[in-house]
């Protein structure tokens, strides 16, 4: 009970803050907001742990929070005496994928062989949902072309991990949603760089080959770090195994910050509108993975895998790639915003699904 009343404690709290803020705001002092602002989102992820239905939300809370401090105060979270903090991206990037690999096995790809289906129609639904709607909506964006190609970029990328959990809580195939996002990773190299130049050269120059290296470092060397990791050592070294996946979410809060620092201006001038084309390109992402299974024959489960693996792209992986190129603070903006917009749908959709759990076939028709 007395930690139920310290987390409510700490929610009300949060909510003086932000009634701070207004009142701020309404008189004219906007500038003093940032201390409230950034303390709100940190005392509401905190609170949120005390409650297992909002406790799920900490995380992405805390990237807002982060957020706040870039956008308030980008200076310090840009260059400390003249070293650029997007020199961390990369390196950061590569820490996250070996977590990645130490948490796969040569049993996520023979996923392949048992679940051809799924895997094949999941890959190619990936592979041109995502990166078509991004071209559409970047068209028609009107915005300066660095930016633009951003939006393609993120629907460019492979899922991530974070699609894995959100088909385990939405009680989706989570066999099937590991293999393919084990599978597209591993294709990224090749399938990232000619969707970037098909799609994203009519507004910025695309390097193929400097590209498919930077994501050969950024991805294939440590995953397979990882998974040599974690066929030799996995359960010699528990420390690392459980302090990977908190590395890796730390590292991807740091990421965005540093991003969002670096193109706090072009957001100030632009962030409302790409806030909501880059959600309109998460939602129909869902909407058109899911529908795309159902008009294949695809189960419930698996259609709900597929919705999950096209709405949700690695955004980590799409900002270090803006930052190899140079354009952190305009390519990389799109990621930036995507990421924690992903997590938050993702939690909806994943908790909705929770609650209907998928009727399961009983017939030869069933998808194996």
């Amino acid at each position: 009970m007395k930690h139920e009343n310290l987390f409510k404690g700490l929610l009300i709290g949060a909510l003086v803050l932000l009634f701070a803020v207004a009142v701020l705001v309404i008189i004219g002092r906007t500038e003093s907001t940032g201390p409230l602002m950034i303390g709100f989102f940190v005392l509401l992820g905190i609170g949120f742990r005390g409650f297992s239905r909002l406790k799920g939300y900490t995380y992405t809370t805390m990237i807002f929070a982060g957020v706040a401090a870039a956008m308030y105060y980008p200076g310090p979270l840009t260059q400390y005496d003249g070293y650029s903090f997007s020199k961390l991206i990369t390196p950061l990037i590569q820490i996250i994928m070996f977590g990645m690999g130490t948490s796969m096995s040569v049993k996520d790809f023979v996923g392949v062989a048992k679940m051809p289906k799924g895997v094949l129609v999941g890959l190619i639904s990936q592979l041109t949902i995502m990166p078509l709607l991004g071209f559409s909506i970047a068209s028609m964006s009107g915005f300066p072309p660095e930016i633009a190609a951003g939006i393609i970029l993120i629907g460019c990328t492979p899922s991530g991990l974070a699609s894995n959990v959100m088909s385990y809580l939405a009680k989706a195939n989570l066999a099937l949603s590991i293999t393919i996002t084990a599978v597209a990773t591993l294709l990224a190299p090749f399938t990232t760089p000619f969707l970037m130049k098909m799609l994203a050269g009519t507004f910025i120059a695309i390097d193929v080959w400097d590209m498919m290296w930077s994501i050969i470092k950024m991805v294939i060397f440590p995953i397979g770090g990882g998974l040599l990791f974690n066929r030799f050592l996995s359960g010699k070294a528990r420390w690392l195994d459980d302090a990977m996946p908190l590395v890796s979410m730390i590292g991807i809060g740091i990421i965005i910050t540093i991003i969002t620092a670096a193109g706090r201006d072009s957001l100030l001038e632009i962030g409302g509108l790409l806030i909501v084309l880059v959600t309109i390109h998460n939602l129909m992402g869902y909407n058109l993975g899911y529908w795309v299974g159902r008009l294949l024959r695809l189960d419930e489960k698996d259609c709900r895998t597929i919705a999950l693996e096209v709405g949700m792209q690695n955004g980590g992986l799409a900002s270090g790639l803006a930052n190899e190129m140079g354009k952190a603070a305009t390519v990389g903006l799109a990621p930036a915003v995507f990421g924690p917009l992903m997590n938050i749908t993702g939690s909806v959709l994943a908790s909705y699904w929770h609650r209907k759990p998928p009727v399961e076939k009983t017939d030869n028709n069933a998808t194996t």
